[in-house]
């Protein structure tokens, strides 16, 4: 099934839950460093600059969704077409 995972890292705070409840180490926190453009394993200023997702490792289980305490994390797939056509049938 196919999925697709939205960050917002306007409001990521770099807290680290979402990487060490990633049961398949598929994402990674980092900043970049603007002399070498090489990872930098921490947070400057408070923010996250990157969270990478190995889109190849994810396995869509949504354990990263719920480990976020910020709610910055969404994940999307054709559930959420079939979840709106069937409220808006409702109606």
């Amino acid at each position: 099934m196919a999925f697709a995972l939205h960050i917002n890292m306007e409001r990521c705070t770099g807290c680290n839950a979402c990487v060490v409840a990633c049961p398949v180490d598929a994402l990674e926190l980092f900043t970049v460093d603007p002399v070498t453009d090489e990872k930098i394993y921490q947070v400057k200023n408070g923010k996250a600059i990157v969270l990478d997702v190995d889109h190849e490792l994810c396995a869509g289980c949504g354990v990263c969704v719920e480990a976020c305490p910020f709610n910055v994390i969404r994940l999307a797939g054709p559930w959420d077409t079939k979840s709106k056509s069937l409220a808006e049938g409702m109606e």
